[in-house]
């Protein structure tokens, strides 16, 4: 089968724009963080209390979360922990960042330790809005259950991308007999997870990739293995193996 018929039509050149969830209970934090990112390129949804935010990022499929520290009904900390622990939010594994007034450097560490990917201090200006827009871009949350462009690239040609999709069918089926008990082994399943997204990258298999480096950074991170990064590692290895049983041979 020659490459360009494994791949069927070219992928759309329009992209969806990021989608960026905005907390913050300040009306003029929040209309400048709304508009800047909307002049850069994003979607943005505004709201004003910590747990609007929590509700409408457990339904919704954003990109990215900005987040302020100090917001009625939870902060910026509250959120992201209830969030990550919740195995059914559909933003739970969205990368996010703190916003605050008042930043020390160990405000800074203690954030990035508890999850987030950046601060960004207020007020600040446009220009430092666009690592956020960038961040989003890269979040990979639409990443496909395959994507045969990507395994084609890493392996070369689609009759090696093949054979290795039926090894990592093996794998996945194996790993899902096994998922339970690395529970009480942490550090076995960093090891497990660190050559899953090894074989991923050749199999482009990039849904799977990402919950696999999710859930390897929260238990490098927190020496235990997380319910919700737990589950929905668990749920997109069920789905990428379900799709690999109907398009691999054998």
């Amino acid at each position: 089968m020659s490459t360009a018929a494994f791949l069927g039509q070219p992928p759309p050149v329009n992209l969806p724009l990021p989608y960026v969830l905005v907390a913050d209970d300040d009306p003029a934090s929040r209309r400048f963080l709304g508009d800047g990112l909307r002049a850069l390129g994003a979607r943005v949804h505004e709201c004003a209390d910590g747990q609007i935010a929590l509700a409408r990022a457990a339904i919704e499929t954003f990109d990215l979360l900005v987040l302020d520290c100090r917001m009625p009904g939870a902060g910026a900390r509250e959120v992201l922990a209830a969030l990550r622990a919740d195995a059914q939010a559909r933003s739970a594994d969205a990368p996010a960042v703190a916003t605050s007034a008042e930043v020390t450097g160990e405000d800074r560490q203690q954030l990035l330790a508890a999850g987030f990917s950046d601060v960004l201090a207020k007020p600040c200006e446009l220009d430092a809005l666009r690592p956020l827009v960038a961040l989003a871009r890269n979040s990979g949350r639409h990443a496909p259950l395959l994507d045969d462009a990507a395994g084609l690239v890493s392996s070369g040609d689609a009759g090696t991308m093949q054979a290795l999709r039926g090894l990592l069918r093996e794998e996945l089926a194996t790993l899902l007999r096994e998922l339970e008990g690395y529970h009480g082994e942490p550090s076995r399943l960093v090891e497990r997870l660190h050559r899953l997204r090894s074989a991923c990258g050749f199999c482009g298999t990039a849904a799977l990739a990402l919950q696999a480096g999710h859930l390897q950074r929260q238990v490098e991170a927190d020496g235990c293995v997380a319910d919700g990064a737990h589950e929905r590692f668990r749920q997109a290895l069920i789905a990428t193996l379900q799709v690999l049983e109907r398009r691999t041979p054998g």
